[in-house]
């Protein structure tokens, strides 16, 4: 099947239930997307699809035939975005492995809301877990970004 992964299209041949991050991870090789629960429900493997940010561990990969995909490489075009960016500054990860579901829900947030309220923030990353407690530094991080980007 044919997937648009991080604006180029790509030949995978996968079984159609396969989760696309297994596809992401060992057929294209873009490790950046973490497996963290297996259930949707961690956000450690948060990619963009058409601007959302859906969970990519129990996402069959024949939902997404003729749907963009965006991973946490596919953020900055070959830049670091600038919530990517922001995150660094503010310093807000800790061991990391959450990060790059942050990064992609914070971008899927920006791209809908330019100035969001600090509520709105929390609310859109209320699916992704940090277990180093490092999401004030986070919030603080995409707010920046936001500022930074208008």
């Amino acid at each position: 099947m044919k997937l648009e992964v991080n604006g180029r299209s790509s030949e995978v041949s996968a079984a159609p239930d396969t989760p696309l991050l297994y596809v992401l991870r060992n057929d294209l090789g873009l490790a950046g997307t973490r497996f963290g629960c297996g259930s949707g429900q961690c956000g450690a493997c948060f990619v963009l699809v058409d601007g959302k940010a859906v969970a990519s561990c129990d996402l069959p990969v024949w939902t997404l035939e003729n749907k963009k995909i965006v991973t946490v490489e596919g953020l900055g075009n070959g830049d670091l975005h600038p919530v990517q960016k922001a995150l660094i500054a503010e310093q807000a990860a800790q061991c990391g492995y959450c990060m790059s579901g942050i990064a992609v829900a914070a971008v899927g947030l920006l791209s809908k809301n330019k100035n969001p309220s600090e509520a709105e923030v929390r609310e859109a990353l209320d699916k992704n877990l940090c277990r180093c407690g490092s999401h004030n530094r986070v919030v603080k991080a995409v707010l920046r970004a936001a500022k930074e980007m208008t």
